[in-house]
């Protein structure tokens, strides 16, 4: 009896040092991925453009000059009998076709669309790493159980990922009905399946590691390998896509919001909307529909250089 308890605690030791060995290895790996992302120009200016963003959508409706919803102008937008405001002293921006300040809408619609990519974002983030980690931990521990588990799942995401995403977001969108919500969960859940597969596939390349194997020749049980080893090092691939998902969930929610199926207040403004709303007065002025798009385009950018800059920082191929 003692020499197996001094055989498990002697396991245990080596466990927590191969741990601390770890731990110790993927905090050297994001110093010198922070390192390389300092020293990135295009990291440094999509990060700008984010701080900006997210700063606009904080304090965008204490700086807005007008109320976004008053049709303060209405009559005189009317008298002009359908010539648009532009550009001036009050309005900086101009005004929309019922006589609102478009500076001020564009502001305070930031808030809501960095809320709808973020929320829309985490849906797809939190249930798509939790399929990933039962479907990854399924096929690392092996057997015939988890491989059938693995094999449903993976199936399942396989069949999610075949259909185009805007069609898969517009049809859930349309069955649960017009709203903000309906919105984010759609666009959510369209993410899910490229986070389960990108998680379930850097589960499954961890698994064949050599700490992996040592640990398995210690004797340790698998469960803890891949709560303790596995799954935390496969976080670094699903970090960037979190940051690449972002553009793309502004981008959706703004597609479905053009398409009618977004906030069904049209007085509240959303970028999306703003760009449906404009589509009708195109031709008179363009500049309605440019502020939007260009606000969407910008942002979205900033998240993709951001992303792009951490995926080449985080590749082990690309390090010197």
């Amino acid at each position: 009896m003692t020499t197996m308890t001094k055989k498990a605690d002697k396991i245990d030791r080596l466990a927590e040092l191969m741990q601390t060995s770890e731990v110790t290895s993927g905090a050297s790996l994001w110093r010198e991925a922070m390192r390389r992302l300092r020293a990135s120009k295009m990291a440094i200016i999509g990060a700008v453009i984010i701080a900006l963003f997210v700063l606009l959508a904080i304090v965008g409706p204490w700086l807005a000059p007008h109320s976004p919803s008053a049709q303060t102008w209405r009559g005189e937008v009317f008298a002009n009998k359908g010539q648009f405001v532009g550009a001036r002293g009050d309005n900086w921006f101009g005004l929309d076709h019922l006589g609102r300040d478009m500076f001020s809408r564009i502001l305070v619609g930031a808030r809501q669309t960095l809320m709808v990519g973020v929320v829309s974002m985490l849906i797809g983030l939190i249930v798509g790493a939790l399929v990933g980690v039962l479907s990854g931990a399924a096929a690392t521990l092996g057997g015939r159980t988890g491989e059938r588990v693995d094999t449903v799942i993976m199936r399942f995401t396989d069949i999610m990922l075949s259909l185009p995403s805007l069609l898969l977001a517009v049809s859930i969108a349309a069955v649960m009905g017009q709203s903000l919500t309906t919105v984010m969960i759609a666009v959510g859940v369209v993410q899910i399946p490229i986070f389960a597969r990108l998680l379930r596939g850097s589960m499954l390349v961890q698994g064949s590691s050599d700490y992996v194997l040592a640990a398995k020749a210690l004797g340790i049980r698998k469960k803890r390998i891949v709560l303790t080893q596995i799954l935390p090092n496969s976080l670094s691939p699903v970090i960037v896509q979190a940051t690449l998902s972002l553009a793309t969930a502004i981008i959706e929610a703004a597609a479905l919001s053009y398409l009618g199926l977004g906030n069904p207040d049209p007085a509240i403004p959303e970028w999306g909307v703003m760009l449906a709303q404009a589509e009708r007065f195109f031709d008179n002025e363009p500049m309605m529909a440019a502020y939007p798009a260009i606000g969407i385009i910008i942002t979205a950018l900033g998240f993709t250089l951001l992303g792009e800059a951490m995926r080449e920082a985080l590749d082990p191929k690309l390090r010197g």
